[in-house]
């Protein structure tokens, strides 16, 4: 591969690191065929990006991107391909449901929401990341409950009121 080569396919590997804040780095040598195109397909339903990459050109394109990727360096050994999502947790849930059939994909290492994860353990643990509008929902939610706690009360209390008001007012004297 002639050396403009190298440039435009690093390049292209920076603008997938770029565009993508959940990047899933795994292992899926050894798997036939079959498998690999069965494990592609269900990529592509779960909106998840699968591209076989080198571990050199890889970490070039790392060295390049505008995201601090240094501690991911160490796991670029043998085969290596990247899966990028735009949710964080869908890659390891894809992993997890695959390996239900196969050992492969492993967890080499993840870039999720700022953060770096190293090491198949870690899969659990990626499983349950929110993504960032998730806890946005989440704490938009927690901040409204108590307001509309009140607001059903006061609702509801004034139901209870011109209940009496209107029993009481109705009475014969």
């Amino acid at each position: 591969m002639k050396k403009e080569e190298k440039d435009l396919l690093i390049n292209s590997i920076v603008a997938h690191l770029s565009n993508s804040s959940h990047i899933y780095l795994t292992d899926i040598s050894g798997l036939n065929a079959e498998t690999t195109s069965r494990l592609r397909r269900t990529a592509y339903k779960n909106g998840i990006k699968l591209v076989v990459v080198k571990n050199s050109l890889l970490k070039k394109a790392m060295e390049r991107s505008n995201k601090d990727f240094a501690p991911l360096y160490e796991v670029l050994k043998g085969g290596t391909s990247l899966m990028l999502s735009e949710v964080g947790n869908a890659p390891a849930k894809m992993i997890k449901d695959f390996r239900k059939k196969s050992d492969k994909p492993s967890l080499k290492g993840a870039y999720v929401e700022e953060s770096i994860y190293i090491g198949d353990h870690e899969l659990e643990g990626l499983m349950s990341v929110k993504s960032k509008n998730e806890l946005i929902g989440d704490l938009i939610a927690l901040l409204q409950s108590p307001a509309k706690n009140v607001v059903s009360a006061l609702q509801s209390g004034g139901n209870i009121i011109a209940g009496v008001v209107k029993t009481l007012s109705e009475r014969s004297e």
